[in-house]
């Protein structure tokens, strides 16, 4: 059966898609208060069936006024019992959408400086225990996004897979990662990375106190989707970070590269101009109202013209200390070399991008050429010959679709697996998300993102549809089990999956998820070797 659905008019309903993840997440209540000890005094918790929870824990001070692109500083002690009972600030974000309800910032937490936060599900509070730690990373590029909302709700992966997952905020956008270094002298020499040093620091925390929380220190595993696999990404490069986790988990993140100074400049200096400032004044960046910084950081980023395959706005910086390097090239980063890697992306990724609608479902050949050629910069003839010969079923936009995921999203991904596998050390595991969602009239397939609720088995909140399915709920046990069981053996291989080999520039063994799972040998292999030389990896 052909995996494409026939073109035909439809109208479009995709906030489901997009808002139900966000929806709240609904558990029985409990009145039990758990106590936890954290280096910096008490905190009090609640309880979710069997699953102690406590949220908007302080792992770093406000990032506001003296603090604002500075390293993050350590919180202040308290005394007594600090309540835990409710998500913390979300970062402050650019500006909001004109239909905010449908990125899910309808619901999120007030945005402040004081953002700094961290959030624990888990178990059993015994020291004893030693869980696996899942610490998530959310997505948003560099420059939106949230640990503190109902869509990564943590509590029915915690409970399932006997782990304690952790989620938390940090700086985003101009606030985490604009270089001031050139300007204002050795005192902003970080302030490319800092949203970065934001999660190292939450990283220690981790190291520092999750004992007291059951898990283990030294079983940890970071994990995040789109922004946040970018995170992981960056963070296997990063001296600062190395040590604090030990195994890596990438859901259509891939980056090789981040921004140069030269590019980082160029933005900063656009950023004065659109407030007024000389470079000489640098340092009154640290007192600009957000909305003013924010809508600067906006209408800069417009003329930076900084369109490389990969990146999104706001970019980090290497800037030869807290980034030393390009985290994946030309190679693999050698500080990481031994940490296991569990990589993938989503099969039509850009139809959460690029919607399909009545007018492009139905694009024509000379439709499907134009689109190509302004993606991929070239004459898109060779490379819609490839896909073609690879899914002759498939209609113009159907292999728009394809085109535009792999570039850059689905070939980064095979990649990163390659380079790491180079390293002759830690393991690399493929996959690829194939399961196609009912929202959004049907036409939406594999969009990016899917994938989030079936890992958290948070199913119930993916959609009016998507809950209705007992498939999704079928292949949510199995996807979830299989990121457990890589947290706590660095191998996904479970009894519910057929055999997952490693993967090796020989064979490119890579998981199929859908509701009939398979492994299969370098999947599309013509059109990924066709797209290496678009994007010059090959």
């Amino acid at each position: 059966m052909s995996p494409f659905l026939g073109r035909r008019s439809f109208l479009l309903n995709t906030s489901a898609l997009l808002a139900a993840p966000f929806a709240p997440f609904v558990h029985a209540a409990d009145t039990t208060e758990p106590l936890a000890d954290t280096q910096y005094g008490k905190v009090r918790g609640t309880v979710s069936g069997d699953i102690k929870i406590f949220k908007g824990i302080p792992y770093g001070a406000a990032t506001g006024g003296k603090n604002r692109f500075m390293p993050p500083v350590k919180p202040t002690s308290w005394t007594g019992v600090r309540d835990a009972l409710a998500w913390g600030p979300t970062a402050p974000q650019m500006p909001a959408p004109q239909n905010a309800a449908a990125t899910g910032r309808a619901n999120r937490p007030a945005e402040s400086e004081d953002c700094l936060v961290i959030n624990v599900f888990t178990p059993s509070l015994a020291p004893s225990s030693k869980r696996p730690v899942m610490v998530w990373l959310h997505g948003g590029g560099f420059s939106t996004g949230s640990g503190s909302g109902a869509n990564t709700d943590g509590t029915n992966l915690a409970q399932s897979g006997d782990v304690v997952v952790v989620s938390l905020n940090h700086r985003l956008n101009v606030l985490g990662f604009t270089y001031l270094g050139e300007q204002a002298g050795s005192d902003f020499a970080l302030s490319g990375g800092i949203g970065l040093l934001d999660i190292v620091q939450a990283l220690q925390w981790v190291r520092d106190n999750i004992a007291n929380f059951g898990g283990d220190p030294n079983l940890v595993t970071i994990f995040g989707q789109s922004g946040g696999g970018r995170k992981v990404s960056t963070l296997m490069s990063m001296p600062s970070a190395q040590g604090l986790f030990h195994r890596t988990i990438v859901e259509s993140g891939a980056v090789l590269r981040l921004k140069t100074p030269d590019e980082a400049i160029l933005y900063s200096n656009l950023l004065l101009a659109e407030l007024g400032l000389r470079k000489d004044q640098v340092r009154d960046l640290q007192a600009v109202p957000l909305d003013r910084l924010l809508a600067a950081n906006a209408a800069a980023l417009k003329k930076t013209d900084q369109t490389a395959p990969g990146y999104t706005a706001n970019t980090p910086m290497i800037d030869g200390k807290a980034i030393p390097i390009h985290p994946w090239d030309p190679a693999a980063p050698a500080i990481s070399a031994k940490i296991p890697l569990l990589i993938g992306w989503a099969r039509t990724e850009e139809t959460l991008y690029d919607r399909p609608t009545p007018e492009t479902l139905a694009l024509d050949e000379a439709g499907l050429k134009a689109r190509a050629a302004k993606r991929l910069g070239i004459d898109p003839t060779p490379v819609i010959d490839v896909y073609r010969k690879a899914h002759p079923e498939a209609s113009p936009w159907d292999l728009y679709i394809l085109i535009a995921t792999d570039h850059p999203r689905g070939v980064y991904s095979r990649e990163l697996a390659r380079r790491k596998v180079a390293q002759a050390s830690g393991a690399a595991y493929v996959y690829r998300f194939d399961w196609e969602t009912p929202e959004g009239g049907g036409h939406m397939r594999s969009p990016h993102a899917v994938e989030v609720p079936f890992v958290f088995r948070n199913i119930s909140v993916a959609g009016a549809l998507v809950s209705k399915r007992p498939d999704a709920y079928a292949l949510s046990e199995k996807i979830s089990a299989a990121w457990v069981a890589f947290a706590r053996t660095g191998n996904p291989n479970t009894k519910g999956l057929p055999h997952w080999p490693a993967y090796s520039a020989a064979t490119r063994d890579t998981m199929l998820f859908n509701n009939e799972l398979r492994v299969e040998q370098d999947p599309d292999k013509g059109p990924r070797q066709i797209m290496e030389k678009v994007l010059k990896l090959a």
